[in-house]
């Protein structure tokens, strides 16, 4: 069944998970504690992870604060928020269990961070760790953003409106979906095939949901994008049956849907999660400052696609390295665009949470629907494009 391609061709797959994942919920929940701390104390270093299975939820890490945080509360408030009411749906937030087995941030890595290691860098603020983070923006949707991962939050979005809206009263909270799209080199130009896995009553058939999900959730969501057409593929809960779903089908943990993440995969991945972790962790915070600077000098139009690299050494109090890559689209040389990006933007670890305004608790909405592409976050900001334009010159 596979999708003969003309010449130049090819086929890019992307998935995206809904809010009632498993693994979602983790990373909701450690956002959540997250944003806890520093509604508090600004200052605290977080590093939260969380594990879900059957009706249990483990917290861990290591969190430094001065803030008072109710594990249980959060973890309940997320659960009911994302629609986990129900022992059947795979978690109940009114009886599920929550254990806590959250200490204090190790001292040799904090007097790094806080400038209290070596003395060549005394009273600057280093990386938590070291590491290399990636950013990539590129022209294929107007969020400067890979056609198949938007495509495929957006398909995620419409589920969980349909859902919480009453709409299609049998849906559960559960779901993932996938969109493949063709390419003419780097130009998208049909939808290939769409996958899409909805949790569900156990009373409700197979004919039913293909054509709600078809009729009500995909079309609506891919058809303006004018790219399906006759011999779109679509592929709705494959295995024939999706009741069981939630924790109790699959265990969660936070950090397990990097690529969902971030793009998809079309943009390579330094191997860091996002959530439950502090601007201080170079993990999060530099990758958000490199997608900043990706989508920037693709505004600037000084690329049709671009991916940064920013690297960091524990401690450090600034990049070790820093990379452009245009794919052979760039307008002037990738040395030229280097300099100017290391004129322009501040890579320390302080100045990127200086710069993007990081120690806000803003985390949890980024835990479903992917960091990036979204307008009401910092990173997102298309503000320097007239400062790399004058350095470029």
């Amino acid at each position: 069944m596979s999708t003969v391609l003309p010449e130049n061709h090819y086929l890019f797959t992307s998935e995206s998970v809904g809010e009632g994942h498993p693994d979602k919920l983790c990373d909701q929940i450690s956002d959540g504690i997250l944003d806890e701390c520093l509604r508090q104390d600004p200052e605290s270093h977080v590093a939260c992870e969380t594990f879900a299975s059957q009706s249990a939820i483990i917290v861990g890490g290591e969190i430094t604060t001065e803030a008072y945080v109710n594990v249980q509360k959060i973890a309940s408030d997320v659960a009911e928020r994302i629609g986990y009411s129900n022992p059947d749906y795979g978690l109940d937030y009114k009886s599920m269990a929550v254990l806590s087995m959250i200490h204090e941030q190790s001292a040799d890595i904090n007097q790094g961070v806080v400038g209290k290691g070596l003395k060549e860098f005394e009273g600057k603020q280093g990386a938590g760790d070291q590491g290399m983070m990636f950013g990539f923006a590129c022209k294929e949707t107007p969020e400067l953003m890979p056609s198949p991962i938007m495509f495929s939050h957006k398909m995620m979005i419409q589920s969980a409106h349909l859902r919480k809206s009453g709409e299609v009263k049998w849906m559960r909270p559960d779901s993932k979906g996938q969109v493949t799209v063709e390419y003419e080199g780097h130009k998208p130009v049909r939808i290939d095939t769409v996958v899409m896995s909805q949790q569900h009553d156990p009373d409700v058939s197979d004919e039913e949901i293909r054509e709600t999900i078809i009729s009500k959730l995909i079309k609506p969501v891919l058809e303006p994008t004018g790219l399906l057409d006759e011999n779109t593929k679509y592929f709705v809960n494959p295995t024939g049956r999706f009741v069981i779903g939630g924790p109790v089908g699959d265990t969660g943990l936070t950090g397990r849907k990097i690529i969902v993440d971030t793009y998809g995969g079309m943009g390579r991945h330094g191997g860091g999660a996002f959530s439950g972790k502090d601007p201080s962790k170079v993990d999060r915070s530099a990758a958000y400052m490199a997608r900043y600077i990706a989508k920037n000098i693709v505004a600037a139009d000084l690329a049709e696609r671009c991916e940064v690299q920013l690297a960091y050494a524990i401690g450090v109090p600034y990049p070790v390295s820093i990379m452009a890559e245009t794919f052979g689209t760039a307008k002037v040389s990738e040395a030229k665009i280097v300099k100017a990006v290391s004129e322009v933007f501040d890579t320390s670890p302080e100045g990127i949470i200086k710069t993007l305004d990081l120690k806000k608790p803003i985390y949890e909405a980024t835990a479903t629907y992917g960091h990036f592409g979204r307008s009401e976050f910092s990173w997102e900001k298309c503000d320097k494009v007239v400062a790399l334009l004058k350095a470029i010159k």
